[in-house]
């Protein structure tokens, strides 16, 4: 499901017209985005949470030049983690 398919859906479930329903899924990313970037998490009780997670630096390889080691820095990665309601359903 792409966003246009999403913002479709979306207008049906909630009477609301494809424009209002785009606006408040902008509105919704946006939040999210925003939350995330200051290092909160978003969390929905029974769909899941939205949080940030520290990766560490490391040393890799290219793959061109296995001999070649490059160092990865640290990083922050965006993660989603479902919740039980939303593992059940799925899992039905």
């Amino acid at each position: 499901m792409n966003k246009a398919e999403l913002v479709a859906k979306i207008a049906e479930k909630s009477n609301l017209t494809k424009k209002e329903s785009e606006l408040a899924l902008n509105a919704f990313m946006k939040v999210v985005e925003e939350t995330l970037v200051a290092g909160d998490k978003v969390q929905l009780v029974g769909f899941g949470t939205f949080e940030t997670r520290e990766r560490a630096a490391r040393s890799g390889r290219n793959p061109r030049k296995p001999e070649e080691v490059i160092e990865i820095p640290a990083s922050k990665a965006p993660v989603f983690k479902a919740g039980k309601g939303l593992k059940e359903l799925v899992n039905k």
